[in-house]
């Protein structure tokens, strides 16, 4: 039996760490309330989110971190019946422009009700709270105008530091680092809403199956992908793997009728005003070839993700309807005006 402890002493815990010991899920919990309430100052919790990117973290841990923040966050009925979250971890290095996000507005353009939970860039240089911000979204916690915006929209946005006082604690460290944290790991997995589908991108395949153990003791329909060159989305530079309630699955970039991208046609994440003009450019149908496939390979599979009975093929075609049809960017414009 394992006893839990009160560690309010962060050198008990980093000696843990370093001894090459792991946490309960308990014990992970209790750890993470402590850092949300400023129990530990600056150097102490840039010390414990250091050591987490020098190992693994283990099911138990990561669960005990999500089970915290879920506790300590402020929650949010949206009263839409079914949603989907589009979310990536980020952390894999590539500079891609806001693929989910707009991957996002795609979905909501579609006709599906889009819970879309994001958070400034930390180890990019362009997340997706950036180029929402500079575009002209003001964030809210505000229930009844998250609710509008979903009635309106099809689609409203959670911007992660208004829900979670825990990520907001750790914000300025993490800027700082700027490299990617466990927080990275968290963010899919802490959505207030509590979406009933959700489509994860993960930066490897170890996170990748740690997510599938987790996903499949939730009960809401899931698609975790990893690209297999390291993204969190898939980019059409590789093949990539699924991991959802049928099990885990290569998927052939050919078989879906695409031809392999290089990695420069999808970067665009160096700045806020590059991500927003790829961004809009994207909405008004007028991005690249590989750009909008990109995205809307990425819609396709949220699409899928709510109606597994559908093939690919059949919703990437929902998918391109949104974008050539300017519902997408409808939107997007309406969620902007509320």
């Amino acid at each position: 039996m394992v006893t839990l402890f009160l560690w309010p002493i962060m050198k008990q815990i980093l000696n843990h760490l370093f001894e090459h010991k792991t946490f309960t899920r308990e014990q992970s919990k209790e750890i993470l309330k402590n850092i949300a309430i400023g129990k530990y100052n600056n150097s102490q919790m840039a010390a414990f989110m250091t050591a987490y990117c020098m190992r693994s973290i283990t099911v138990n841990e990561l669960e005990g971190f999500r089970d915290a923040m879920l506790e300590l966050c402020l929650p949010i009925d949206l009263q839409s019946g079914e949603t989907i979250d589009l979310c990536g971890t980020g952390g894999d290095g590539k500079d891609t422009f806001n693929i989910s996000t707009l991957a996002s507005f795609v979905v909501a353009g579609a006709g599906y009700k889009v819970a879309k939970h994001g958070n400034y860039g930390v180890s990019s240089g362009c997340g997706s709270s950036n180029v929402m911000e500079y575009l002209g979204y003001v964030f809210t916690n505000n229930a009844d105008a998250l609710k509008r915006s979903m009635d309106s929209a099809n689609i409203c946005f959670l911007h992660a530091p208004l829900f979670h006082p825990a990520m907001k604690t750790v914000a300025p460290i993490r800027r700082e680092l700027g490299v990617k944290t466990f927080f990275n790991m968290l963010g899919p997995l802490v959505n207030p809403a509590k979406p009933q589908n959700q489509l994860v991108g993960v930066f490897n395949l170890e996170l990748a199956r740690v997510y599938a153990y987790l996903y499949q003791k939730s009960g809401i329909k899931y698609t975790i992908l990893n690209a297999l060159d390291g993204y969190d989305e898939i980019s059409l530079t590789c093949d990539f793997k699924t991991f959802s309630a049928d099990g885990e699955k290569v998927n052939s970039i050919e078989a879906l009728g695409f031809t392999k991208l290089n990695e420069n046609e999808i970067t665009g994440g160096h700045t806020v005003s590059d991500s927003a003009d790829i961004f809009m450019k994207v909405l008004n149908d007028e991005a690249t070839t590989a750009q909008s496939s990109v995205v809307l390979s990425n819609a396709a599979m949220a699409i899928k993700t709510i109606n597994p009975a559908k093939s690919f093929a059949d919703c990437y075609y929902e998918a391109e309807e949104s974008l050539i049809n300017k519902m997408a960017l409808k939107s997007f414009k309406t969620l902007i005006a509320n």
